[in-house]
């Protein structure tokens, strides 16, 4: 057998061990790739974890004033000893400049460097961290966010073999269509991904770990929210693909644009089952899911009946051209 990898066409004829050689070689390059990566996403694991910690921002805890959350009034405890230190510090100091005894002031200005002292000792208002309960939580809490991390960075590579495989098997009419399809899946991914970190996760997380505070001591299991944050992530890369399914099904004639625009009364009921079934069954993450979504099912008619419209100006020029052919010259 070959150990190297050579380029297949439509035109060849394959033996099924050849087939899953290559297969076999294609699956060890790709467990290769994500082993290298694995190696580097563990290795920068606090980056990782300091990335993925980010949509906590809007979890600080606030002074809501009359909150019965024992974290959120230590939070505002915290905040008006700061505030109050501060104060003093700032009095202490005016007395001192004031005073004219060199005793009394040397007082005041020591009651004014403690008071800065408590003022810088406060610990300031952040966000939620996740904890973890088990003993090795933290560290199968990291391996997993860094093997998560790792199948996001060896993706290029691993579509890129799916593709290499499963592309002889078209033929060229059928490559046509295909390709620029499998070329817009890790962009869209990409793009689902990105969206997802800084729209739908930092709201959810936001409006979740705030909805009936006051009734519970909320507490973010790290195994919890990184599944959760991995899945919201994952999924909306995923829904993000809508175009690249609608342009198929367009190109190759399985469903036409005006059988499209007369369904989307059942597609907005589709997309909200969908949104309802993806993690986090919340009115905002569900809002988040579902807005996008259906803008890319619009954008993808649109872009559909404009291929349309070009293939079928192209073939009416094709049939105009073989008619000028056909006809004798006078």
């Amino acid at each position: 057998m070959s150990t190297t990898l050579r380029p297949i066409r439509h035109e060849d004829r394959l033996s099924l061990v050849e087939h899953l050689d290559e297969l076999r070689k294609r699956l060890i390059l790709c467990v290769v790739a994500f082993s290298l990566c694995f190696g580097l996403c563990l290795w920068q694991a606090d980056v990782i974890l300091d990335v993925i910690n980010r949509p906590l921002e809007k979890t600080a805890f606030k002074d809501k004033g009359n909150s019965q959350d024992p974290f959120e009034r230590t939070a505002a405890f915290q905040a008006q000893l700061r505030a109050s230190s501060v104060a003093s510090a700032v009095a202490f100091e005016e007395l001192a400049r004031a005073a004219e005894d060199s005793a009394t002031r040397r007082n005041y200005e020591a009651l004014a460097a403690e008071n800065r002292k408590v003022a810088r000792s406060v610990p300031p208002q952040e966000a939620r961290r996740p904890v973890t309960l088990g003993v090795g939580e933290p560290f199968t809490a990291t391996v997993r966010v860094a093997a998560y991390g790792a199948l996001l960075l060896a993706l290029p590579l691993i579509l890129f073999q799916a593709y290499a495989f499963i592309l002889p098997a078209f033929s060229r009419e059928e490559r046509s269509v295909a390709l620029p399809l499998m070329t817009m899946v890790p962009f869209l991914f990409i793009a689902g991904v990105v969206f997802a970190y800084f729209l739908v996760l930092p709201n959810a997380i936001d409006f979740l770990q705030n909805f009936q505070d006051d009734n519970y001591d909320i507490l973010l299991q790290a195994k919890d929210y990184y599944r959760f944050a991995i899945m919201v992530l994952i999924m909306m890369g995923v829904c993000f693909q809508v175009p690249v399914g609608i342009l198929a099904l367009t190109r190759l004639g399985i469903v036409s644009v005006p059988q499209l625009r007369r369904s989307r009364r059942y597609t907005i009921l589709g997309i909200a089952v969908l949104a309802m079934l993806l993690p986090g069954q919340d009115p905002v993450t569900m809002l988040s899911l579902m807005l996008p979504l259906y803008v890319l099912f619009e954008g993808s008619i649109l872009l559909a009946s404009l291929l349309e419209r070009r293939a079928s100006r192209r073939e009416a020029d094709e049939w105009q051209s073989a008619d000028d052919a056909d006809d004798p010259e006078p």
